[in-house]
């Protein structure tokens, strides 16, 4: 049902809603798509909405998920700071209440699981709608203990014990198909993107069956596809309520604890060490069996979203936004930064991995401390390479892929954070040209003109599944494991061949592309046939595209004794809280 263009009210099925004409869009925000998951609603399935009489304006933000508040200065001003578990609500920009039928594009928020709202004015979809002619939704969905603990004392009837947070974006998605064609919106032609946590949760979307079908795009920025496994999840659940005081995991007990209690508890576990080959999120999506029977890149190997064209990427130096609120930054030795290696990729020699960022930093004259050593192994580590393994697993699939790497740096701190994680959130939405983003994105020219270049790129991509087809794109040719093609964004976005190749080497040759780990150290899981015609079992001699041979430039170190480099906790500019650990995320 299309809605009332006069009036600004739409039929969402429960009952209708008012919204109201900002900047030349349509703009719905705190629309209801799930009941409160409150008392016995916790920890199960999100439950349709209850009906409501009248007009229901929407005008106002929902309330965000229970979670621990912004550190003033470092989050975004204005920003919803309410908190409730009645948080299931949705906001919408559309530039028109017609039958239009345009690409709708579905944000989901990052933040670590923990933290983050859709509602951010970060994430104000004004911008894209209006200038793309796309319909923008962005949603908040349960968050910390409330939205990913998991235990099978937790199990659903349909044998689901966990994935809460999950299965809110689920529901969200349906009601996009249900609805937004009330918006203006093609509920065929849906395009999921998020950061960090958001691409994350994406990445899980991918591999579950309940999302099958209600989208066909996703764009994945700067999260990588980790899922926790069943034992994992139980043993995190089992800390958990030792920290509450309670006798066990039990479904009941846990009902009573106030929300703020849980949100404490999970603090308290974040600010401990990551387990060798984790990163530091005490909380992420389970591989239960049910609602997320496989790991992502296992589902992808297997075909199970070979429907879906990617659009994914990474930032140059995602770790600079995590080790620098580290105080010990500055302190970081050649002993530290392979105990970090080891600590953070138990199966790849740390030798080989200094010894190959060493010798490229140095070719192209860039910084080859410690700690930039570790800033640029650990993105790639932790956030590029996984990025280019799922590219590698569902190109095999017959689908188009699409990599950029993000390499625009942040004027804030001197410079010191470079292209750092979540920097590219402003460029994406347009919100470069806000004074108070501006001073962590940058402003004015050159900045908007890379806010153009990849707001163009994405709506195209929306639309028409492929980032190149906008009039002011140019050509973006789909990546593949042996040409490699790159859209690097900067001041003058180009399309680069396999770009920083040489120490990527390292990782190809450990974890090669095309393949997946279970667990560190676990058996290597081959994908599928390989784009040479190589089966299941078989693997290539050499690598997939032919490396140039690293130079070795001076010693590599001596590894350092057992322990970590600090922990600390980080601030994002949606005020999302992060742990800062081994590998941050």
């Amino acid at each position: 049902m299309v809605g009332s263009s006069a009036q600004g009210i739409v039929d969402v099925g429960p009952g209708r809603v008012r919204g109201r004409v900002e900047d030349g869009c349509w703009v719905f925000v705190g629309v209801p798509y799930a009941r409160p998951p409150v008392g016995p609603l916790r920890w199960r399935p999100p439950a349709p909405p209850e009906p409501w009489s009248g007009i229901r304006p929407a005008f106002e933000p929902g309330a965000i998920a229970p979670q621990r508040p912004p550190v003033p200065g470092l989050s975004v001003p204005g920003d919803p700071v309410a908190q409730s578990e009645d948080c299931l609500s949705l906001n919408v920009w559309t530039p028109g209440l017609d039958d239009r039928r345009r690409p709708v594009m579905v944000w989901v928020h990052g933040g670590g699981f923990t933290g983050g709202t859709g509602a951010s004015r970060l994430y104000r979809g004004d911008l894209l709608a209006r200038e793309g002619d796309v319909v923008v939704v962005t949603l908040n969905y349960r968050l910390g203990a409330l939205g990913f603990l998991a235990h099978p004392a937790l199990t659903v009837d349909d044998g689901a014990w966990g994935n809460w947070g999950l299965m809110d974006q689920v529901a969200a998605l349906r009601w996009v198909r249900d609805h937004i064609g009330g918006f203006g919106g093609e509920p065929d032609n849906v395009t999921v993107f998020g950061e960090s946590a958001g691409s994350m949760s994406i990445c899980a979307l991918l591999a579950m069956p309940a999302a099958r079908g209600l989208f066909r795009r996703a764009i994945l920025q700067s999260g990588p596809p980790n899922t926790h496994s069943a034992g994992r999840a139980q043993s995190v659940a089992a800390e958990l309520v030792r920290d509450l005081g309670l006798p066990g995991v039990d479904r009941d007990l846990l009902e009573a604890v106030p929300a703020d209690d849980l949100v404490a508890a999970v603090t308290r576990l974040e600010s401990r060490p990551a387990g060798p080959g984790e990163l530091p999120l005490a909380l992420e999506p389970v591989v239960d069996g049910v609602s997320l029977p496989l790991e992502p890149g296992q589902a992808l190997s297997t075909g199970r979203a070979a429907d879906v064209t990617l659009l994914a990427g990474s930032n140059r130096d995602e770790l600079a936004f995590f080790v620098m609120a580290d105080p010990k930054r500055a302190k970081l030795g050649e002993s530290d930064l392979h105990q970090l290696l080891a600590r953070s990729a138990p199966t790849v020699p740390s030798a080989e991995v200094v010894t190959a960022y060493r010798a490229a930093r140095t070719e192209r004259g860039e910084p080859t401390s410690p700690l930039q050593i570790w800033i640029a192994s650990g993105s790639d580590l932790v956030f590029r390479w996984p990025t280019l393994q799922l590219s590698a697993l569902q190109g095999r699939r017959g689908r188009r892929t699409y990599v950029y790497l993000f390499a625009w740096e942040t004027p804030a701190f001197g410079g010191m954070l470079g292209a750092c994680h979540a920097l590219d959130i402003p460029f994406v939405f347009g919100s470069v040209h806000d004074p108070g983003v501006a001073r962590f994105s940058g402003g004015g020219p050159e900045a908007e003109a890379l806010s153009a270049h990849m707001r163009a790129a994405w709506v195209a991509f929306a639309r028409h599944g492929d980032p190149g087809r906008g009039e002011a794109t140019g050509s973006w040719p789909a990546w593949d494991p042996v040409r490699q093609a790159t859209m690097v964004l900067d001041r003058r976005s180009t399309v680069v061949d396999a770009p920083r190749s040489d120490e990527l080497a390292v990782w190809q040759r450990h974890l090669p592309l095309g393949t997946w780990r279970r667990e560190p150290g676990a058996p290597v899981v081959d994908g599928g046939a390989t784009m040479d015609g190589h089966g299941p079992t078989e693997r290539p001699e050499r690598p997939e595209r032919p490396v140039r041979p690293v130079r070795p430039v001076g010693p590599a170190g001596p590894a350092g004794p057992a322990g970590q480099v600090g922990s600390a906790a980080v601030v994002g500019p949606a005020g999302a809280v992060r742990p800062v650990g081994p590998t941050g995320t």
